[in-house]
C-alpha cells in the first residue's frame, strides 16, 4: 500500500512539473510571444535610442516646427495620441523630410496599434536619416516591434539584429 501511495505521489509530482504542449504560434521556428503593451514597446524603442556613445549632429530646426513639436509633446503627455500624430503631420508639411518627426510619428503609430503604419514610417525615417546612432536604433526597434506584433517573428528578429549595426564604437584614443 505504501509503495502504491509513493508511486502515485511521484506521478503527481512529475505531472505538476510537466509543461503544456506549445501552442501553434510557439511551434513555428523562432516564434516569440509578444505580451508588451504599446506603451511598453514605445518605451523600449525610445530607450534603444539612448544607449549609444556616438556624436549626434542635429540640424537647425524651423521655429514653426519647434512650436508644433512642443504642442505634439504636450498632447502625447496628456494621452491624446491622435492629436499628437496630427500635429506632427502638420510639422511634416513644413519639413517633409525630417527623419526625427517621421520616427516620432512611427512611435505614436505603435501606441495606436497601427503596426503597418509604424513600420512604414520608421522605414522612411531610416531612409532619410543618418543610418547610425540613436535614431537608427529607434527606427529598427520600431520596425522589429511592429513586425512582431503582426506575427512576423523572423522578420522582427532580422530588424532587431539590424538595429545592432547602428552603434558605432568610438575610435580608440591613446
Amino acid at each position: 500500500m505504501f509503495l502504491r501511495l509513493a508511486a502515485f505521489a511521484l506521478a503527481l509530482l512529475l505531472a505538476a512539473c510537466a509543461s503544456a504542449p506549445p501552442g501553434p504560434a510557439a511551434r513555428s521556428a523562432g516564434a516569440k510571444v509578444t505580451k508588451a503593451s504599446p506603451a511598453e514597446l514605445v518605451a523600449k524603442v525610445r530607450a534603444a535610442g539612448e544607449h549609444g556613445h556616438e556624436l549626434e549632429v542635429q540640424p537647425l530646426r524651423d521655429p514653426q516646427v519647434e512650436d508644433l513639436r512642443a504642442r505634439a509633446k504636450a498632447e502625447e503627455d496628456a494621452g491624446d495620441v491622435t492629436a499628437a500624430f496630427e500635429t506632427l503631420a502638420q510639422a511634416l508639411v513644413i519639413s517633409p523630410d525630417d527623419p526625427d518627426l517621421l520616427q516620432w510619428q512611427a512611435e505614436l503609430a505603435l501606441l495606436r496599434r497601427a503596426w503597418k503604419q509604424a513600420e512604414a514610417l520608421a522605414a522612411k525615417s531610416f531612409e532619410l536619416g543618418p543610418k547610425l546612432g540613436g535614431l537608427c536604433r529607434r527606427n529598427w526597434a520600431t520596425i522589429g516591434h511592429a513586425r512582431a506584433m503582426r506575427g512576423a517573428h523572423e522578420a522582427a528578429d532580422v530588424a532587431h539584429r539590424q538595429g545592432e549595426s547602428c552603434t558605432v564604437s568610438p575610435p580608440v584614443r591613446m
